[in-house]
């Protein structure tokens, strides 16, 4: 059992009238653990489904803006998701919560992580830096043009990542996944769980999406080097799809990350692998 459904689902009133949907696994008064979800999956995609009681956690997820049950917030940066987390953690009185970030939430983690919000941080198959020189050389052709073309002209790449829909997205994934992700993805309580995950994140149609696409393979705005929280940067070694080095250079460029490459998997690692990724999150955060 990988995934089970949310505990608790609501919504939060920002100081400018804006909604932030969340969904919590776990006990109400267990150690919080902010997670920043993949791309295009809402608040109903959890993880860690038979640990997180065991551990003593309460998972927080929250719709980025635009997805989900999350008000839409054209043009939006990383700073702006600092901001509204910074508000959403004091409504919700988590103080300064451990995170996770996964897939191409990782950068929107690593926001938070270098703002103050988070006291640790898990980036789990981390979207990496695409559009860092050190990669220029090391993408496949197609992603290298899709990187240059966003970078020479976000605005363009946006109106083209808005063509997606909830289908494409899903077979995306399932087309760029090896056989031991498969045999997660297409578990049936999973497949149903990311399916309806997808169908939410797309409900107000696909800006969310573009716009986290975009933020995600441009030139990040985060000064990786003034991040002092504890980082841990989880990566399959089978996965070929969200870094070009299982996120080495990622490691590198922040002070005192650790590096997991777990073996025989790859992307799925947050949900294979969910309890070493949680505690050793609760131990690096000090809880």
């Amino acid at each position: 059992m990988y995934v089970t459904a949310p505990d608790r689902i609501g919504e939060v009133q920002l100081s400018d009238g804006r909604l932030l949907g969340w969904a919590e696994w776990g006990t109400p008064d267990g150690t919080p653990v902010l997670f920043s979800p993949g791309a295009a999956t809402s608040r109903w995609l959890g993880f860690g489904a038979e640990v997180i009681d065991r551990l003593g956690v309460r998972l927080v997820s929250v719709d980025r803006p635009g997805l989900g049950a999350s008000t839409p917030l054209p043009g939006r940066t990383f700073a702006d998701f600092v901001a509204d987390l910074q508000q959403f953690t004091t409504m919700r009185e988590l103080g300064r919560p451990a995170m996770v970030g996964n897939s191409q939430g990782a950068p929107f983690a690593l926001a938070c992580a270098e703002g103050g919000v988070t006291a640790a941080l898990a980036i789990v198959s981390g979207a990496d830096e695409v559009a860092a020189p050190e990669f220029a050389s090391a993408l496949p052709a197609e992603l290298r043009k899709l990187v240059d073309w966003t970078v020479r002209d976000a605005a363009e790449a946006e109106r083209f990542f808005a063509g997606y829909s909830a289908d494409t997205l899903i077979d995306f994934v399932l087309h760029g996944s090896p056989e031991c992700d498969l045999a997660v993805y297409r578990e049936v309580g999973f497949a149903d769980a990311y399916r309806r995950a997808v169908n939410e994140a797309f409900a107000q149609g696909a800006a969310g999406y573009a716009r986290d696409t975009v933020l995600a393979m441009s030139p990040w705005p985060i000064d990786l080097d003034t991040i002092s929280v504890p980082v841990d940067v989880w990566y399959g070694e089978l996965d070929q799809s969200h870094s070009p080095d299982n996120g080495s250079l990622l490691t590198a460029r922040i002070p005192g990350a650790r590096h997991h490459l777990v073996p025989a998997i790859g992307g799925a690692v947050l949900w294979t692998h969910a309890e070493p990724i949680l505690n050793t999150l609760l131990t690096r955060a000090g809880t």
